[in-house]
């Protein structure tokens, strides 16, 4: 157990079976780790030192990161810290199996500026959402997946993930298993279920899937089920076609359902529970669109 390679596999089965974590987060943490041992030339356990860790961090700090204009940026300290975190979470495993290495609490993360989200305006989401031809059943199925995004917040996997009987339209609401495995109950809206239904019933298929492929690929084996990244795809061609600049992304509707509920009076507890949010911090990035009403308290009972 010692040696690296063989805690690390047992490292990754912990966090896919215990800890209930994705397929994609083990795949990240996996290839964090592999490019850290890989530096650091180890193959035991008890050789990591923080001397190495503090090299890795400044070599990560070198690297090549987006490229903005002409020049490219350094890598950005938010994923130079997805690679401390699963060093990290890898040492703390190593702790609690009685195993003797560097201690996890020696690796602190890189201050961060506080994040910001891409948002889009209720006018350009309105155009957004009536983008979709609905004479076609590709336009029925990419309206109800607008409706339904906007609808429950859910993720781009959680939406792509749906099956028909996981959604039962005559209560207005289901379950959705989320990140680390957790069960949330999510809310469709009028607009939401009219759109939907109006999709089923044009279906011809019988694929099990909520949302299915068009076209060309239809016929090249496999399921039917619609891919993330078709999604995404799908997306940005509405946002062009409804005149938005921005970048428009299922995460950004994501971001316009928080925001559209707080700003219309829902208390922060509520919103990280219909997100599915582990921590209430990472809801807490939201509070700002309650800005905008500061000024307006200001002005009624400080305009002196």
């Amino acid at each position: 157990m010692h040696n690296l390679a063989e805690a690390k596999r047992q490292f990754m089965e912990y966090l896919e079976i215990e800890r209930g974590r994705s397929v994609k987060t083990v795949e990240n943490y996996d290839r964090y780790l592999d490019r850290f041992f890989t530096f650091a030339k180890v193959k035991k356990v008890g050789d990591l030192t923080e001397e190495q860790v503090r090299e890795f961090r400044i070599f990560l700090n070198r690297q090549p990161g987006t490229k903005v204009g002409g020049r490219m940026e350094p890598m950005k300290r938010r994923t130079q810290n997805y690679y401390l975190i699963a060093l990290r979470a890898f040492l703390k495993f190593l702790r609690k199996r009685g195993i003797e290495a560097l201690s996890p609490e020696r690796i602190e993360l890189a201050k961060v500026p506080e994040r910001s989200i891409d948002l889009i305006s209720a006018a350009e989401l309105r155009r957004l959402m009536s983008a979709p031809d609905q004479k076609t059943i590709e336009g029925k199925r990419d309206k109800a997946i607008l409706e339904l995004l906007f609808s429950t917040g859910l993720r781009i996997s959680e939406l792509c993930g749906l099956s028909i009987d996981d959604v039962d339209l005559t209560r207005d609401e289901f379950s959705v298993r989320g990140k680390g495995d957790k069960v949330r109950v999510v809310f469709v809206s009028d607009s939401a279920r009219s759109t939907l239904q109006d999709y089923l019933q044009h279906r011809k298929d019988m694929d099990d899937a909520m949302f299915t492929r068009y076209g060309r690929k239809m016929h090249d084996g496999g399921g039917l089920r619609i891919s993330p990244r078709a999604v995404q795809r799908l997306i940005k061609q509405y946002a062009v076609k409804a005149g938005i600049t921005r970048k428009v992304t299922p995460h950004v509707i994501r971001h316009s359902f928080a925001t559209d509920l707080l700003q219309n009076g829902a208390d922060l507890r509520s919103v990280q529970a219909l997100l599915g949010h582990a921590n209430i911090a990472t809801t807490q990035v939201y509070t700002h669109v309650t800005d905008a009403h500061l000024r307006e308290i200001h002005k009624k009972y400080h305009g002196k």
